[in-house]
């Protein structure tokens, strides 16, 4: 249970023959693998860390990426630079070359390091030749694409031929180089590789920060122009869908990803998903209250913010749920007043606000449903609390007044959908080790 705290890793695994058939069937459908982050089979898997120091790192994970949803924090186009939560195997070019990169649904640029490389961090894997990829073309200065994508960090100097791109985070961590067109490639769960040929990637020859060395770029799967997800468009016809296992004792088991016709959610509660034009980034829902037990809380975010609606963001990278100081104040003792089983105790981390000490398995604590718009979504106990440690329980909410964010562990044994054409997203309590 320490560990289901902790950020997941997409692991797809890569075929070698290159096939479009779901490019070539709008909405067509594939699937792929999500592996946690600290599985025995993730690449990041560090067998001298122990589930307390796990749950450490993944808490210290999501208050850095905390910084990067506060408007003053995004100078230009951003992405996660704390060692990543998901990693994605993915090939670019032609041939394809095999490319494993952080895949972040809270951001949008595709890049990934290339030669000539004037500064990269050290990556274990080689570095991605343009010049050997016949299917590689820049953005020309002159292009409408790369005017249009200066929200993405796009940018032309007086004396560039070729539309660059910049992407920076609060931690200062960046990433600079060309904006090009090229085929990427995933594999499916079906055995079959399927290829989308021109799409956008940045291609880094200039990229520092905190970039884990086994990663060679970011995939971008956020709600602006640059991500995947929107580049894809119609061939999933909008629609992804993925469904999170909750990391136990059996490390075999494995999330799965979904895209197009085999990401329809049904007989789900659904919710509608907004976009902010200052922040197209990320998905917004709108949160009205939370129920603990009998006792119904107003949500203290407001529904409307900078004037657009939604007011709490779904975000598959963040690991506990953040929601404003004053809400988590009430929240905490509603849920207080309601455990049975255990004493207070503090987080040995010293992040999370309420704590039991005792039977984790004893801890009997009242059921909390997040009242969104249009859809009651329940939690489990699973859902609300980590084990931050062999005999401490944790509420898994954290107090923020910048960004209020829906967590992971608290989307864990759902199958969640989004359909960006209906603009919605559902939910579907499911075990999700047999999805």
């Amino acid at each position: 249970m320490a560990a289901s705290l902790l950020a997941l890793i997409i692991t797809i695994i890569i075929c070698c023959n290159v096939t479009a058939a779901a490019h070539n069937q709008p909405g067509g459908g594939f699937s792929v693998h999500l592996i946690h982050r600290d599985s025995a089979s993730s690449p990041l898997y560090n067998p001298n860390e122990t589930p307390t120091q796990r749950v450490g790192n993944a808490l210290k994970r999501s208050i850095n990426r905390l910084h990067r949803f506060a408007p003053s924090s995004l100078p230009y186009s951003d992405v996660t630079a704390s060692n990543g939560e998901y990693l994605m195997n993915i090939s670019i070019g032609t041939p394809p070359f095999p490319i494993l990169a952080v895949a972040d649904t809270g951001s949008d640029v595709v890049w990934t390091q290339c030669k000539p490389c004037s500064s990269c961090y050290d990556q274990d894997a080689p570095i991605f030749d343009p010049s050997a990829s016949s299917s590689y073309k820049t953005v020309p200065c002159s292009s409408n694409a790369c005017s249009s994508l200066q929200a993405e960090g796009a940018y032309c100097s007086s004396t560039d031929a070729v539309c660059n791109y910049k992407v920076g985070y609060g931690d200062r961590s960046h990433t600079y180089g060309d904006l090009a067109l090229d085929t990427l490639t995933m594999g499916s769960t079906a055995g079959r590789d399927v290829a989308f040929p021109k799409t956008l990637i940045g291609c880094g020859h200039d990229n520092a920060g905190t970039f884990n060395r086994n990663g060679s770029g970011i995939v971008g799967l956020g709600g602006g122009s640059a991500s995947l997800v929107t580049q894809l468009g119609s061939s999933i016809g909008g629609k992804f869908s993925y469904c999170l296992v909750p990391f136990g004792s059996d490390n075999g088991l494995t999330s799965s990803m979904n895209f197009g016709q085999n990401a329809v959610v049904s007989g789900a509660v659904s919710t509608q998903l907004f976009s902010h034009v200052s922040q197209p980034t990320f998905y917004f829902l709108k949160l009205e209250a939370v129920t603990v037990g009998k006792e119904r809380l107003a949500f203290g975010g407001s529904s409307v913010v900078d004037g657009e609606e939604g007011n709490i963001i779904i975000d598959s990278g963040t690991t506990v749920t953040l929601v404003p100081s004053d809400f988590l104040a009430q929240l905490s003792d509603a849920v207080d007043s309601q455990v049975v089983g255990g004493e207070k105790a503090r987080d040995p981390q010293d992040f999370l606000s309420l704590c039991y000490v005792g039977d984790y398995s004893r801890l009997q604590v009242p059921p909390i449903t997040f009242h969104f718009q249009g859809a009651d979504v329940e939690l489990t106990r699973d859902n609300a609390f980590v084990q931050v440690s062999d005999t401490v329980t944790c509420l898994a909410f954290y107090g923020s007044d910048d960004a209020s964010i829906y967590g992971n562990v608290a989307q864990q044994n759902f199958l969640i959908g989004y359909d960006l054409q209906k603009r919605t997203v559902s939910f579907q309590p499911t075990d999700c080790a047999k999805n």
